[in-house]
């Protein structure tokens, strides 16, 4: 069941989806994010990768301008934060909104780079859940007694 809070973001994450010229949808579980520019020229495309986690939203603004300097400053940055798994971005249909984007902006090879994204993103949560099992990178914050 979904509280009313989380259909409220949802619905402004679906909205920003569709006009932001630029987004990072954070996860702070794996401490990473998946960076997309829609801007494109006539020699580069729209932009998706997975990224570190950064800071700040400046932060993420200055990587961006780092990586793509031929484009301008960016007018606008849209950072959904993702506290649930990879499947769930897929089942409740955000994941599909991102690749509909890239098909609208005629960008075959970015939508087959959101593909690569989210399998990447899929076997970054399979090796942090994996971790979490075997207790490599956690602690125990309470202990069995014997």
């Amino acid at each position: 069941m979904m509280d009313d809070d989380l259909i409220d973001d949802l619905a402004d994450a679906m909205n920003n989806i569709g006009g932001a010229e630029a987004m990072s949808v954070f996860f702070p579980i794996l401490r990473k994010a998946v960076v997309i520019d829609m801007r494109s020229n006539e020699k580069k495309g729209p932009m998706v990768m997975i990224s570190p986690m950064v800071g700040s939203p400046q932060e993420r603004l200055r990587g961006i301008r780092r990586l793509r300097p031929e484009f301008p400053r960016l007018r606008s940055l849209t950072l959904i934060p993702w506290p649930r798994g990879v499947e769930s971005l897929v089942g409740i249909g955000l994941w599909d909104l991102i690749v509909q984007r890239f098909r609208d902006a005629g960008q075959p090879g970015a939508v087959a780079a959101c593909q690569e994204v989210l399998v990447e993103l899929k076997r970054l949560e399979n090796a942090e859940l994996m971790a979490a099992v075997r207790g490599d990178s956690y602690h125990t914050l309470w202990s069995a007694m014997d």
